[in-house]
C-alpha cells in the first residue's frame, strides 16, 4: 500500500525557451530530489530520451552561483558540481517569489528549460506528479527550437519541397507517421505514468495479490483450464477453436486476430502461451490432451511461487544473448524510453556487437538471428500481463504497477548474477 504519509514538495512550472507554441509543464516533486533524479523527472514529463549532457545554472538561497553538470561521466574538464550530489532544496527556497533556475539539456541543440517555483506543496511520499502542461515534447535531435519549429511547419505543409524528407526523418527516429504527429497533443496520463516508473524505481514498493495475479493472469489462465482432465487438443497437438476463443475474451487479445480468432494459427498470443507453458514444463501433453505437470499443479495452488518461478523463467534464460535482450526489454519498459519499434531490431544488434557477441566463426550475428532473439524475448514477455492497455495504434505501451515491479526484480536478479560471475 502507498503510505499516507506526506514529503515537502516544490511546485514548479516548466518552460522550454523560445518555443511557439509555449511547450510546458507543471510539476509537483519532493524537495529532497537530487539533480540528477529531477533531471529524469523533466526527461519524463517532457518526452525526452535521455540521450545527451544536461545542466543547471542558479544562484541558490545563499546568493551563490551554481552550476551543475550531469551525468557524472560526462563532466571531463568541466568545471561544475556533480549533479548527484545537489538536491533541489539546496537550489530553491519556497519562501523566495523569485526562485528559479535553467535546466539545459542537449548542449549541440541547447533546450533550455526555464523553472519557475510557483511554492510550496506536499505529495504522498513516494510520488511524482505532473499536473499540466501543453503541447508535445520537441523531437530529439531536431536542431533546438528553431530547427523544431522548422520541422513542424515543413509537417504541416505537404506542397513544401522537403516535406517527403521531414516525414521520413521523423519518422525514423520517433517511429510515428506524419499523419499522427501532432506538436499541440499532450497526454498527462502518460506524462504521469513514466513519472510513477520512476517513483517506483527510486521508492520501492513490494508487489501486492492483486498486482501479482494480473501479471500471471495468462499462466493462470491456462494452468487453470488445464486442471483435472486436462484441456483436450486437435489431432495435430493446437488447441480446439473453443478454447482458442475463449482465450481471446477472457484475456483480452482480440486486437491480436489476424483472419478467424478460432485458431492458434490465427491468435499468435494464445499459441505462444501454450508453446511457453509447454516449454517451462508447468504443462505437457498426455493422450492428446495438455495437462498439469507437477511443478504446474503447484505453481497453480500457490501463486506466490509461480511468481517466482516467471521470474526465473524469463529473467535466466540459458542463451546469453537472450538473457541481454531481455535485460534490454526490461529497462525500455522501466525507463519508458524505448528505440521506435522500426529502430529496435538495429538497437538490440548494436547491443549484442557491443557485448561481444559473433557466430562461432568471428563473424557479426547475421540479421535473422536478432530477429529471432528479439521474437523470443518478445513472445516470452507476451506471455504475462505486464503492459496497460493500448488506446490508440501508435500509443506508446506503459508497464502496469505490478508489471514495472516484475521487471524490476528482473533486473535486480541479472545484476545478483553478472555480479557473482
Amino acid at each position: 500500500m502507498q503510505s499516507a504519509a506526506t514529503v515537502p514538495s516544490f511546485d514548479l512550472r516548466i518552460s522550454i525557451e523560445d518555443t511557439e507554441p509555449l511547450i510546458w509543464r507543471r510539476l509537483k516533486v519532493p524537495v529532497s530530489l537530487t539533480v540528477a533524479e529531477f533531471h529524469l523527472a523533466i526527461q519524463a514529463a517532457f518526452g525526452w530520451e535521455n540521450r545527451h549532457l544536461y545542466g543547471v545554472r542558479c544562484e541558490d538561497p545563499a546568493g551563490k552561483a551554481r552550476v551543475i553538470i550531469g551525468p557524472g561521466d560526462g563532466m571531463e574538464d568541466l568545471d561544475a558540481e556533480p549533479a548527484s550530489g545537489v538536491v533541489l532544496s539546496d537550489l530553491l527556497d519556497a519562501e523566495a517569489p523569485t526562485s528559479a533556475l535553467e535546466y539545459d539539456y542537449d548542449f549541440g541543440d541547447d533546450w533550455t528549460h526555464q523553472v519557475q517555483l510557483l511554492g510550496s506543496a506536499e505529495l504522498p511520499a513516494g510520488e511524482l506528479v505532473c499536473v499540466d502542461g501543453a503541447n508535445r515534447g520537441p523531437v530529439e535531435d531536431s536542431g533546438g527550437p528553431h530547427g523544431y519549429r522548422r520541422l513542424v511547419e515543413i509537417l504541416g505543409d505537404r506542397t513544401h519541397p522537403e516535406h517527403q524528407d521531414a516525414a521520413h526523418w521523423t519518422y525514423t527516429v520517433t517511429g510515428e507517421l506524419r499523419a499522427s504527429f501532432d506538436p499541440t497533443s499532450f497526454d498527462l496520463a502518460a506524462a504521469n505514468r513514466k513519472l510513477r516508473l520512476l517513483s517506483l524505481q527510486w521508492w520501492p514498493q513490494p508487489v501486492t495479490d492483486d498486482e501479482r495475479d494480473a501479471v500471471l493472469r495468462p499462466v493462470r489462465w491456462l494452468l487453470e483450464h488445464a486442471t483435472g482432465d486436462g484441456i483436450e487438443l486437435t489431432k495435430d497437438s493446437y488447441l480446439k477453436p473453443a478454447m482458442v476463443r475463449r482465450a481471446l475474451e477472457e484475456l483480452g487479445w482480440s486486437d491480436a486476430v489476424m483472419g478467424k480468432g478460432n485458431r492458434e494459427a490465427n491468435v499468435l498470443p494464445v499459441r505462444e502461451l501454450r508453446e511457453h507453458l509447454l516449454a517451462w514444463k508447468l504443462l505437457r501433453k498426455l493422450k492428446g490432451r495438455l495437462v498439469l505437470t507437477p511443478r504446474g499443479r503447484r505453481c497453480r495452488e500457490r501463486p506466490a511461487d509461480l511468481w517466482d518461478y516467471m521470474l526465473d523463467a524469463v529473467g535466466r534464460p540459458e542463451h546469453e544473448a537472450v538473457r541481454l535482450v531481455t535485460r534490454l526489454y526490461a529497462e525500455w519498459h522501466v525507463s519508458g524510453i524505448a528505440p521506435p519499434w522500426n529502430r529496435r531490431t538495429e538497437a538490440i544488434k548494436g547491443a549484442l556487437e557491443s557485448a561481444g557477441f559473433v557466430t562461432r566463426s568471428g563473424h557479426p550475428i547475421p540479421d535473422d538471428w536478432v530477429t529471432d532473439i528479439n521474437r523470443t524475448v518478445i513472445w516470452k514477455l507476451g506471455c504475462l500481463h505486464l503492459m496497460e492497455p493500448k488506446k490508440g495504434y501508435f500509443d506508446q505501451v506503459m508497464l502496469t504497477d505490478g508489471g514495472a515491479k516484475f521487471l524490476l526484480e528482473v533486473l535486480e536478479a541479472d545484476r545478483e548474477f553478472s555480479g557473482a560471475k
